[in-house]
């Protein structure tokens, strides 16, 4: 499976849960763009726990892990997935549609996160369910603050979902 890190830049256990941790599942292939992405979160007001996988298979079998460890716990499932479009084996899209579709899943907010101009691909992304869709800012600066204020927007000020009948 992929990376998992703290926010402050520590490795954890992908299989711990601490509730009190907000979970972000990172789907992002390129590593320039996923340090970029851990780094910028490093700036957020508390502790967030990133788990970091580098393709669309990788993300399909941590979620199915995380819904058959969801039986015993219920915050196991990502409180938010970042998503590329563009990765390698299986595409963002693809991603995105299996989990809408899913009703263990669909309620997990998804943020496609995409150097991705494509209209078609804004409007399928939208049809299929997702949350938001943003264009990764090409100025360093930028990039960081639009990784902070989603982080930010969605962990801290969106009224999640309840969890239960995950």
């Amino acid at each position: 499976m992929g990376r998992s890190f703290m926010a402050q830049g520590q490795l954890v256990d992908p299989t711990a849960s601490d509730d009190n941790a907000a979970d972000i599942l990172l789907v992002e292939d390129d590593p320039d763009d996923a340090e970029f992405i851990l780094r910028a979160l490093k700036n957020c007001s508390r502790a967030i726990r990133v788990d970091h996988v580098t393709d669309g298979v990788e993300a399909l079998d941590y979620i199915a892990f995380a819904r058959t460890s969801a039986q015993q716990n219920t915050q196991i499932l990502p409180k938010l997935i970042l998503l590329d479009l563009r990765l390698n084996r299986m595409q963002g899209m693809h991603v995105l549609r299996v989990l809408k579709s899913d009703e263990r899943t669909q309620r997990v907010p998804i943020v496609v996160l995409t150097a991705s101009r494509l209209n078609i691909e804004l409007m399928e992304s939208y049809k299929l369910g997702v949350n938001s869709y943003v264009i990764k800012p090409t100025e360093g600066k930028k990039f960081q603050e639009a990784v902070v204020a989603i982080a930010h927007y969605w962990l801290t000020v969106n009224e999640s979902a309840p969890r239960t009948g995950v």
